[in-house]
């Protein structure tokens, strides 16, 4: 039986590092999806306002809402910007946990070819002992080499 990865616990915790930043990846892009959503939906107000006045209250009305709705749209973009800097951080985290699963895993791979290895030359040791043996008595010889 070949023995087990020494560190096959850390391995395990590299994947569940590796699976929460992901996590951690996928809600930093939900939100700047969302963020980028809003800065359209914004946009789209604006570009809906009245344009003609009928009066002076109407025109500040209309001059409060555009203010208004500019302020969000700075608001809003501070905010895209904010959400686009967690996603590259997200993503550069995420790789980073991803790139120490990976050296693992290739020492996981190795340890795996090495075990495979001692098995087959134990395997093999066994057959030309079988074999050795089997030969030695059809030449009527004892294991030590002496005649009987």
């Amino acid at each position: 039986m070949s023995r087990a990865f020494s560190l096959a616990g850390l391995l395990r915790l590299r994947h569940l590092q590796q699976d929460q930043a992901a996590g951690d990846l996928a809600v930093a892009n939900a939100r700047l999806r969302a963020a980028t959503t809003r800065i359209d939906e914004t946009r789209a107000a604006l570009e809906h306002l009245p344009i003609s006045a009928t009066g002076a209250d109407t025109l500040y009305a209309i001059a409060a809402a555009r203010a208004s709705s500019r302020s969000m749209l700075a608001e809003l973009t501070a905010l895209d910007a904010i959400a686009e800097q967690a996603v590259v951080d997200a993503q550069r985290e995420f790789e980073s946990k991803k790139s120490a699963a990976v050296s693992l895993e290739k020492l996981e791979g190795r340890h795996g070819d090495l075990a495979a290895a001692e098995e087959l030359h134990a395997e093999q040791t066994v057959i030309d002992e079988i074999a050795s043996t089997s030969w030695h008595r059809r030449q009527g010889e004892t294991p030590t080499g002496e005649k009987q």
